[in-house]
């Protein structure tokens, strides 16, 4: 039996997530993003008590397929851009399309209608929050930045940055206060 939680977006995520499945006596046999894989279905009374917890802590058990999809698209492009060191070599509508066994078209209208928003401009700002998270660690140029977050050049990505955030990477870099945010929060 698999379950299905919305805002588990990271390492730290997932180890919440298995504590409070422990805590309720639910046994995982795979806990990742968004997804967890169970040993055996637990009982209702089990399964309210996780729920119960995990809202307390941000997550949310997700019941309709819709959102379950939904939820896919947006840990696949997270994973994409905050945990995968390889380079995407497919259009993302290509890679969505295969790895959830949906026609783009139906994954790109489901996400417009339930988020409010593209599945390109989701991706875009997550792409821009990496940006964010790389200037403020200052160990790559922005060169380096942009030939790892596959941008075409250094001038796409700058322009990207300055439309989403209002800043030049450049003058973002120089502010004193970090301006990122956390990644369920987009």
């Amino acid at each position: 039996m698999k379950l299905y939680i919305r805002n588990m977006v990271c390492s730290r995520c997932k180890m919440v997530v298995t504590a409070e499945l422990e805590k309720a006596g639910i046994q995982p046999l795979h806990v990742q993003l968004g997804e967890v894989e169970l040993k055996k279905e637990p009982t209702p009374k089990q399964l309210q008590q996780f729920s119960n917890n995990i809202k307390q802590l941000g997550f949310e058990l997700i019941d309709d397929r819709k959102s379950k999809i939904i939820d896919k698209i947006k840990t696949i492009i997270i994973e994409l851009i905050h945990h995968n060191k390889e380079e995407l070599n497919e259009n993302l509508s290509v890679h969505l399309s295969k790895k959830l066994h949906h026609d783009y078209s139906y994954l790109s209208n489901l996400f417009s209608e339930v988020e409010g928003t593209t599945i390109e401009k989701y991706y875009i700002a997550q792409k821009i929050e990496k940006v964010k998270e790389l200037l403020m660690y200052d160990e790559l140029s922005l060169s380096q930045i942009a030939f790892e977050l596959g941008y075409s050049s250094v001038a796409h990505l700058s322009s990207q940055f300055k439309k989403q955030t209002g800043l030049t990477p450049t003058f973002f870099k120089s502010l004193k206060e970090n301006k990122r945010r956390n990644i369920e929060e987009l």
